[in-house]
């Protein structure tokens, strides 16, 4: 995002400010509204905007899509106080701790989406083309928030009608069911892919919304259903999206990286793999809002070892934070030898006990690795939201579902995964003990492929009730998340979900 549009989006975002509603909806004055929309420029720069808070919610979606799962768990292995924040793993949310209030913030952004589609439909201002591919882009990212919202409350408030002026008090409303928020998720979008028609162009180095993205959505959504009481035809519409994208946009365009690694580097952003991505920089923002519960502090990390007994030297692994949530140590032993997934994953921190063995203490997030400046470490990577192997496994995940071989697609996962150290007969499908059970198998490959991206959690439900059940100590009443005190009050209509 160059700087005049970064300029351009804050404007927007400006523009937008004022009073909140209880589900945080920035609303808009008439008067500042009245003086917005006469240019393309103007367009453009709203749409930015609508992107750069999407970056701004990427620390409650990264929580709401993975702190719950069995990722996290455990005490810091430098002792830090955990601050509540043990809830999440431990599945202890209730309605005075709901973890995350206002809803993660995210009706914000929806309210501006619902200002930009009614501006939109309704502007003689741009060329048929650019009108239709912002459309696409905002119905696709108002499905993807609703979805969201759907997976983490169930029944929410959904109105398409942005807050205007003065109408802020007029906004206390029921919550919509939940089957109806899912069916209003896929209205928009299919008319996401309508508006799009057959422009498949990925934007600003992927770090803007696009039809790739739409197919994306669509494929988690319809194999949510599927798992559900969709069946075998919505699996199926679950593979056509995705095939869909891989017969529409080239190999050389959209692919696995060569080396896992090679994914998240700092100087490779917008790389073949990434089909949509949160784009952070130096000097511009930073990953999670700069949020650092998940990192080790400086002033004890130098007292602990490396796996090869050597103390771990903090001026080289200075990714420093507070940590608050610790990722639990039966993951890093998860990881069968020569994944190279497991060490770009995560750091290992030991303790040497008296016979001088090492004892594995900790392990803390390495994905994002950031970028010097001066001294000091940024942790200012992009953030993933789809990528390419996230394509092949839901692919597999589809065929598993219809009863087809996921072979192909696994492997190529797993053989990127393993490198020179890649063996069909003992690591590739369906050769691991897990690949008995080809569900299984699909899942623990997307724990191990997209650890500390957001998703462990959602894919847990997606797979079903019984996968939570088994994988996290959540009890089968409280899946869903509780609605905080200060929401219900402001809004009266709202009810606390159903468990809490």
């Amino acid at each position: 995002m160059n700087i005049k549009k970064i300029i351009l989006a804050f404007a927007a975002s400006a523009m937008l400010a004022g009073g909140c509603t209880s589900l945080d909806m920035d609303p808009v004055s008439d008067i500042t509204d009245l003086n917005y929309w006469k240019t393309p420029e103007q367009f453009d720069s709203f749409v930015f905007g609508l992107h750069s808070r999407f970056r701004s919610h990427s620390w409650n979606m990264f929580l709401l899509g993975e702190a719950r799962s069995d990722v996290f768990g455990g005490i810091p292995f430098g002792g830090e106080a955990t601050q509540g924040m043990e809830r999440f793993p431990y599945n202890t949310l209730n309605a005075e701790n709901p973890g995350i209030s206002g809803f993660g913030d995210l009706y914000q952004n929806i309210n501006q989406m619902n200002l930009f589609i009614s501006r939109t439909l309704h502007t003689d201002v741009l060329t048929e083309s650019a009108r239709n591919y912002y459309l696409g882009q905002v119905y696709g990212l108002r499905a993807y928030y609703m979805y969201q919202l759907y997976r983490s409350w169930g029944d929410v408030v959904f109105t398409e009608e942005p807050s205007l002026g003065f109408e802020v008090g007029k906004l206390a409303k029921a919550a919509t069911p939940a089957a109806e928020i899912f069916e209003q998720v896929k209205k928009d979008i299919e008319s996401s892919l309508s508006y799009f028609g057959s422009d498949y162009t990925i934007k600003e180095k992927k770090s803007l919304w696009s039809k790739a993205a739409t197919l994306m959505l669509k494929a988690d959504v319809y194999l949510w259903s599927a798992h559900r009481n969709g069946g075998e035809g919505d699996a199926r519409t679950a593979k056509n999206a995705l095939v869909d994208i891989q017969n529409n946009i080239s190999r050389s365009n959209l692919d696995l990286m060569d080396t896992y690694q090679g994914v998240f580097a700092y100087d490779n952003k917008g790389n073949k793999e990434i089909i949509f991505t949160i784009h952070n920089e130096l000097f511009e923002y930073n990953l999670w809002n700069g949020n650092n519960d998940l990192f080790p502090q400086a002033d004890y990390l130098g007292k602990f070892y490396n796996a090869d007994g050597t103390l771990i030297n903090t001026s080289v692994e200075n990714n420093f934070g507070i940590m608050r949530l610790m990722v639990k140590l039966e993951n890093f032993k998860k990881f069968l030898p020569g994944d190279t997934r497991r060490d770009v994953t995560l750091k290992d921190v030991y303790n040497k006990v008296e016979n001088g063995k090492l004892e594995l203490v900790g392990v803390y997030p390495h994905k994002y690795w950031g970028v010097m400046n001066g001294s000091t470490r940024v942790r200012c990577d992009d953030y993933p939201i789809y990528r390419y192997s996230d394509l092949l496994l839901m692919l597999a995940e589809a065929k598993v579902l219809l009863g087809e071989d996921p072979a192909t697609e696994i492997n190529r996962v797993r053989r990127r995964a393993f490198g020179d150290a890649y063996d069909a007969s003992t690591v590739g499908f369906p050769n691991q003990e897990v690949d008995k059970h080809p569900a299984d198998a699909v899942l623990q490959e997307r724990l191990f492929e997209f650890m500390l991206e957001g998703k462990r959690w959602y894919d847990l439900r997606r797979f079903g009730d019984s996968y939570v059940l088994d994988y996290t100590p959540a009890e089968s009443a409280r899946l869903l998340w509780p609605i905080n005190q200060g929401a219900l009050t402001n809004n009266p209509l709202l009810k606390q979900t159903v468990g809490y």
